[in-house]
């Protein structure tokens, strides 16, 4: 159960973790979703669950219909293999964002620590292209890849006790969004009118780990209009 490239430990009576060794990367991250799409296909019916992370891999399985042992012996044949080639098309996302003061709470605080003005850490935040790592936390959180390190803050010592949802935050050396109201100590230097987790679709997330996200600044006009189309 254990290599030098990963461990598989349980978890419960119904599950396993899979622990890579790897640090996080994109090429990581890529290997644990290619790893649970092969699980996926290979275990039709047994499994009950899979959640990627950012450097482990959970399988809930049946264990009335395949024993724990089994499946661990068949997960690392999986594992000793190439992966097949990934014929995943990531999607670039564009999410817009507002950051005036209404919508952005902790952008000039967050911009004093990191010794820049607000439109400077506003450009920063949305120049790059965003790995989406993982969804967690909240239904339809995005773990975001490639926040530029001059921007990283530590997150708050006092979580805020609710976070509109919507709201695009830093959080250490990452961004996200959130998808619905909560609390969170992540500083919120802006907020998107699109709704990224809607319960009732088919597809309730708007992105998938492996897409790609890119923020677009907007005003507060266009904040208001986007949200009343989405009504």
């Amino acid at each position: 159960m254990k290599s030098e490239r990963y461990k598989i430990v349980l978890n419960g009576d119904c599950a396993i973790t899979i622990l890579f060794n790897d640090d996080i990367s994109d090429k990581l991250t890529q290997k644990v979703i290619g790893v649970s799409e092969v699980i996926r296909k290979n275990f039709n019916g047994l499994i009950i669950d899979i959640i990627p992370a950012y450097q482990s891999l959970t399988v809930s399985f049946d264990n009335e219909e395949i024993k724990c042992d089994k499946l661990i012996r068949d997960i690392e044949l999986i594992l000793s293999l190439p992966l097949p080639q990934d014929d995943y098309q990531s999607k670039v996302i564009e999410i817009p964002v507002c950051y005036e003061n209404e919508f952005s709470p902790d952008l000039e605080s967050l911009a004093q620590y990191c010794k820049k003005t607000t439109d400077e850490v506003i450009a920063l935040h949305s120049q790059p292209a965003y790995l989406v790592h993982m969804l967690g936390f909240l239904p339809g959180f995005l773990y975001l890849g490639g926040l530029p390190t001059s921007i990283a803050c530590p997150r708050k010592e006092t979580p805020a006790i609710s976070i509109p949802a919507g709201s695009v935050a830093i959080g250490g050396n990452q961004t996200g969004i959130y998808p619905v109201s909560s609390p969170g100590g992540w500083h919120i230097i802006g907020r998107t009118p699109l709704d990224l987790f809607n319960v009732k679709s088919d597809t309730p997330f708007i992105a998938k780990p492996l897409d790609i996200v890119r923020f677009k600044a907007i005003s507060k006009a266009e904040f208001l209009a986007i949200r009343q189309n989405n009504l």
